[in-house]
């Protein structure tokens, strides 16, 4: 995909041909998936566990791969660094498709990060137990359903602060934050905006850098 940054071991990983079209996720099975039954799935696929269901996502189409690439680069430079650092605003950790276990569900967003504040050292582990401050889930027309609706109950229900839903074919960006314990609109954009979008709102974003041509 391009990214610096490196997932679990369930991330996605690159073939010839990533502009096919996106399968159906496939929810296995009426008993409740174990995390013996994730690891079994193959490093190709995405697995999930979401409210007791595994869920496998094939390798998502160029259009999702390009989205998330240049996003991580936009973010990473200026804020994945220490605070104060004098080439950006810094004081986040921002790590590509981490898989996080946050209570019985395991969930891998396509893009997360940490404020380093909340976790001054960036373990050393194959799961974050700590939930994030911040998520980007960059939705197909597969996956959109559950991204905006399960996946998005759990990171309310673990008080992440900011949901970022990115639409890659819609070409948009939905900007979500937390207040109390529901989601909130905090800013809707598309197109060739050039944008400022919370929690990274010291920057701004040309979204036309996301998108494929055409």
């Amino acid at each position: 995909m391009g990214s610096p940054y490196r997932g679990s071991r369930h991330a996605l990983r690159g073939s010839a041909g990533g502009a096919r079209a996106i399968l159906q996720p496939v929810a296995i099975g009426k008993r409740r998936a174990t995390y013996e039954d994730l690891c079994k799935v193959p490093d190709t696929m995405v697995a999930e566990i979401i409210d007791g269901e595994l869920i496998v996502t094939p390798r998502p189409a160029s259009p999702h791969a390009r989205a998330t690439s240049v996003m991580a680069g936009d973010l990473g430079g200026p804020f994945d660094r220490p605070p104060g650092d004098p080439d950006g605003p810094g004081g986040w950790w921002l790590l590509f498709e981490p898989e996080l276990h946050l209570g019985s569900d395991v969930i891998v967003p396509d893009y997360a990060g940490w404020r380093r504040d909340r976790m001054p050292v960036l373990p050393n582990v194959a799961a974050f137990e700590l939930a994030p401050d911040w998520v980007s889930e960059v939705v197909s027309p597969s996956t959109g359903a559950v991204d905006r609706s399960r996946k998005m109950r759990i990171y309310g229900r673990e008080r992440v602060e900011h949901l970022w839903i990115v639409d890659p074919i819609a070409r948009t960006l939905e900007v979500y934050r937390l207040e109390g314990s529901r989601w909130v609109v905090a800013s809707a954009h598309g197109g060739a905006e050039v944008v400022r979008a919370e929690p990274f709102d010291a920057v701004e974003l040309r979204l036309a850098r996301w998108w494929l041509e055409g």
